[in-house]
């Protein structure tokens, strides 16, 4: 079963392993330039992409059209949330240099549904279209 997911979700695989490094490591003090708000726009675009890649991945996989949206849904809306929500509660209680924040959470989901409404607006009629 495992070998199904990674043989057809490979990117969606490997970007959930970037996303959850990039949300535990401890980073580096640096002095770069940033603006306020540039925190929940980087929550934005990785869950944005997390989700826009599982999308890509799903629809090239099932291109029969609406037959398992429901796993869909399931796969790249419901669960990126939910890991969302389960990272911001582990960096607030497991880690001394990361803090959950609902805005993040916040952040994250917007990120997910924009990425949804791409997938579901731009991204299916033109995979569906080439079969």
């Amino acid at each position: 079963m495992l070998l199904y997911y990674i043989k057809r979700y490979p990117f969606s695989l490997a970007t959930i392993l970037v996303v959850a490094y990039f949300s535990f490591f401890h980073p580096p003090s640096m002095d770069l330039p940033t603006f306020q708000g540039m925190d929940k726009l980087a929550h934005f675009c990785m869950y944005a992409g997390l989700s826009g890649i599982l999308w890509i991945e799903f629809l090239f996989n099932h291109k029969r059209g609406l037959v398992n949206m429901k796993h869909a849904i399931i796969g790249a809306v419901i669960c990126p949330i939910l890991f969302g929500a389960i990272i911001e509660i582990l960096q607030e209680y497991i880690t001394d240099y990361r803090q959950g924040d609902i805005l993040d959470f916040m952040a994250n989901t917007c990120g997910v549904l924009m990425a949804t409404c791409i997938a579901w607006y731009i991204f299916r009629p033109i995979i569906l279209k080439r079969k």
